[in-house]
């Protein structure tokens, strides 16, 4: 019985001194408990000066070419891909409308066919999710990591994401010279912040 009375003290003191903390938490507080405040990151320059340069380009909405640049860049980041390379691909498919459509069934940004990766898109809801810009570069990203892997290198890798084969590598190397233009302008922002 003292046993059992000693653990029902200890209950009532630890209850106790838990409800005293608080309350000389409340009563000493200066104000109003607040929430935790989420920061945003600073924007990074090089990301606003290709959302520019691509929305320039390509004659698209400047805020919406910058969803497009992060939702790129956070795929990119998930399947470990060079982000200007996602951004190429975008840009060379569907000229970053992301409501393209092609005669072959593709769809949205990164022109994904929904009727080869159905097991992909079934992790989204569907093929109906290829509209939302996230899950068409997250999907498309997807895709062109696999192909990059199975073919051994990025030309051929990207020759196998648009379905091509051919000895001229013509659509990697229209891919290859937008990644480089889009370089370009990294490298630009980056000396005009340093500067």
């Amino acid at each position: 019985m003292t046993r059992l009375r000693r653990t029902v003290t200890a209950c009532v003191v630890a209850a106790l001194a838990t409800c005293s903390l608080g309350a000389a938490r409340t009563l000493t507080a200066a104000g109003p408990a607040i929430d935790a405040v989420e920061m945003e990151r600073a924007p990074d320059p090089a990301r606003a000066a290709l959302a520019a340069y691509l929305a320039d380009r390509y004659g698209r909405d400047p805020d919406a070419t910058r969803v497009y640049v992060e939702e790129a860049h956070a795929a990119a980041e998930a399947f470990a891909v060079d982000p200007l390379l996602v951004l190429a691909v975008m840009a060379v498919e569907s000229r970053f409308d992301p409501h393209a459509r092609s005669g072959y069934g593709a769809k949205g940004l990164m022109q994904v066919v929904p009727r080869f990766h159905r097991e992909k898109l079934a992790d989204h809801g569907g093929e109906a999710a290829l509209a939302d810009p996230r899950v068409n570069a997250l999907v498309g990203t997807q895709i062109l990591k696999e192909y990059l892997g199975r073919s051994g290198g990025v030309r051929a890798g990207l020759q196998r994401y648009a379905g091509w084969d051919d000895d001229e590598y013509r659509y990697s190397r229209k891919v290859l010279a937008e990644k480089q233009r889009l370089q370009r302008v990294v490298k630009l922002a980056r000396e005009e912040e340093d500067a």
